[in-house]
């Protein structure tokens, strides 16, 4: 007796799977894919869309404005997920295509799931070329989505539709494993999708991906247990695999038994919350003062879920001490034998619960308690400076308006950042109060990710207050997705630092010698001259222009009021404020800890010439981990 089958196009038979398709952690399922973005032109528009319109397809849809915001917009809906769902992000050929590459690697960094299926050209090849399809000389079956095999973590060409079949159920395997996740990307080339096949009824049958919370082996259990025992003065580094792990409440259970300080790297920020005693702050060279000292005499390090980048290390030359050793905790091994590093390869939550555990007794002295915590007041004294004005009527600093954003936010809001000077400001200064409060995307670093995120944030958290903190530098890479926010009538709260120039790489620039070189926005006059002036330019009319209600707050004053409005606000709202540049008693306090950006070896110009020598005495402190 022949097996059942279904008679469908491939894009209709790939939006019939991915319904189907659910994730489980700890007995609890949700949809694997539970909506598409797309923007539309002939490699999709017959294929993958017409699908999204036939009856039962049960696929929601959302309409972008640019290929690279829907990625992002579907990334910031994979971390608020958990990782446990995602999107898909569907393109037409050419172009729509390769604005993808980038959102796809932030998502690959940053190890977020987000199903990419960008149209292709004919794999029939009736004409060629078609219209923006690449000519390669040497290589017939290359296409502009080859672009993306680098930052895919599965890549797969479904050039006839029974190879969907194979290709689909490995697409899911990787979307769902906690150390392999990332971007997946099934390039579908447009007379494929069109075309009809009798699929076997289990290609559709309901599955669940279990996504695995790897138990550590005991002999490397022991290896850590053991080495911390010994530790005096013990640090732990908390990654972002702490809240991919749901692991935060495991950490803190550690944390209070042994009275080992915990540090956070821009994705582990909120690891812990603010106020709990273990906290340091973040670590590095966006971190605090108290973290980064305690690593540079720590004789134990202990990394939870973290990938240990240059920022958190501070380009190798944060942990001074000589006799420093590390164990990771780590899904992936790759990160786990990272600095030289035991490794403990388990899911944060599980390693930490065995940890704990295996660990009995012990906890650091007292004295050591005591020092931290006069360290992490001190400290807090500091983002207390910076976060308060003179008067209530000054013009704000940058470190002031997150000041009064602080006043006004509960554990509901959540903070969506990515590139510019704020990150490190942020990092320094925040008082996360949520596991998930605090999302700075500082794996990729990727201007224009703020806005787009913040919508997918909120639709995987509807109710909840959205911020998308944006620098004008970075809002004019990617305004487009307030478009949708406003046609999906989601309620985030954008708020533009407009300081007329891009001031973290600004003062990156001066630091290396580089004299602010074209970072400064500069109007040209009537007789061709260039003066200090900023350009003419109205963000706050242009977010206005896209369907945003915007406030112009001038004074702190007026920043709180329009900032509570902001909050209570049931539509899309910008609050655009105008800051002025901090002094050094009142700004966010400079980098605790280096970071490598190398410097001209020979320069005629003196700036350079000192920032080499500086260079050369701050190089000298790295060493390898090994």
């Amino acid at each position: 007796m022949s097996a059942k089958t279904r008679r469908l196009t491939t894009a209709q038979a790939l939006l019939a799977f991915l319904s189907r398709q659910y994730t489980a952690r700890s007995g609890i399922e949700q949809r694997l894919i539970t909506a598409t973005w797309g923007i539309f032109g002939h490699g999709n528009v017959a294929g993958i869309g017409q699908a999204l319109l036939e009856p039962g397809s049960d696929m929601p849809y959302h309409q972008g404005r640019n290929e690279q915001a829907m990625v992002h917009a579907a990334v910031g809906y994979a971390r608020q997920s958990q990782r446990l769902s995602a999107h898909a992000v569907t393109t037409s050929i050419g172009p729509g295509a390769t604005n993808l590459v980038t959102g796809a690697a932030l998502a690959t960094v940053n190890h977020l799931p987000v199903l990419l299926l960008p149209g292709d050209v004919f794999a029939s090849r009736p004409a060629d070329p078609v219209l923006q399809q690449l000519e390669v000389p040497y290589a017939g079956d290359v296409s502009v989505n080859d672009c993306l095999r680098p930052v895919s973590r599965y890549f797969d060409r479904i050039t006839r539709p029974e190879a969907l079949i194979p290709a689909a159920l490995a697409a899911m395997s990787v979307l769902a494993d906690p150390a392999r996740t990332g971007a997946v990307t099934l390039a579908l080339p447009q007379d494929v999708q069109a075309e009809a096949y009798d699929w076997p009824e289990e290609f559709f049958r309901r599955r669940v991906w279990q996504v695995r919370a790897q138990e550590p082996d005991s002999y490397e259990l022991d290896e850590a247990v053991e080495l911390l025992r010994g530790a005096r003065r013990p640090l732990i580094v908390a990654g972002g695999g702490v809240h991919h792990g749901g692991a935060e409440e495991v950490l803190r259970i550690f944390a209070d038994r042994t009275g080992i300080p915990v540090a956070s790297t821009q994705a582990g920020k909120g690891s812990l919350p603010y106020d709990h005693p273990c906290d340091v702050g973040g670590i590095g060279h966006t971190g605090t003062a108290t973290a980064d000292e305690l690593a540079r005499t720590a004789d134990v390090v202990l990394g939870v879920g973290t990938r240990w980048t240059d920022f958190t290390t501070a380009s190798s030359t944060l942990f001074q001490n000589p006799d420093v050793r590390f164990a990771n905790i780590n899904v992936n091994g790759a990160d786990a034998h990272k600095m030289g590093g035991l490794q403990v390869l388990a899911d944060a939550r599980v390693g930490l619960q065995a940890l704990t555990k295996a660990l009995g007794e012990y906890r650091v002295e007292p004295s050591y308690e005591s020092e931290y915590a006069e360290l992490k007041a001190a400290w807090e004294g500091r983002v207390t400076l910076a976060y308060t004005p003179e008067s209530e009527d000054d013009q704000p600093t940058q470190a002031q308006v997150l000041g009064v954003l602080d006043t006004l936010v509960t554990h509901d809001d959540i903070l969506i950042n990515a590139a510019g000077s704020l990150p490190g400001d942020l990092h320094k200064l925040w008082r996360t109060r949520s596991r998930d409060q605090y999302h700075v995307e500082y794996g990729y670093s990727c201007m224009g990710y703020e806005i787009p995120a913040a919508i997918g944030v909120a639709m995987a958290a509807p109710g909840r207050p959205v911020w998308a903190l944006v620098g004008d530098g970075t809002y004019l890479m990617n305004p487009t997705e307030i478009v949708t926010a406003v046609q999906e009538n989601i309620p985030l709260k954008v708020v533009i630092l407009q300081n007329h120039g891009y001031a973290s790489i600004g003062g990156l620039s001066q630091a290396v010698g580089g004299e602010r070189y074209g970072t400064a926005y500069r109007f040209r006059a009537p007789d061709g001259t260039y003066t200090g002036e900023p350009l003419p330019v109205d963000l706050a009319a242009n977010a206005a222009s896209l369907g945003m209600a915007v406030l112009r707050p001038k004074t702190i004053r007026d920043l709180r009021e329009a900032l509570a409005t902001a909050r209570a606000a049931d539509r899309p709202t910008c609050v655009y404020v105008e800051t002025k540049t901090a002094d050094t008693v009142s700004g966010p306090p400079p980098a605790q800890a280096w970071w490598d950006v190398p410097v001209a070896e020979t320069a005629t110009r003196r700036s350079a010439v000192e920032a080499r020598e500086e260079y050369d005495r701050q190089v000298a402190a790295r060493r390898r981990h090994l």
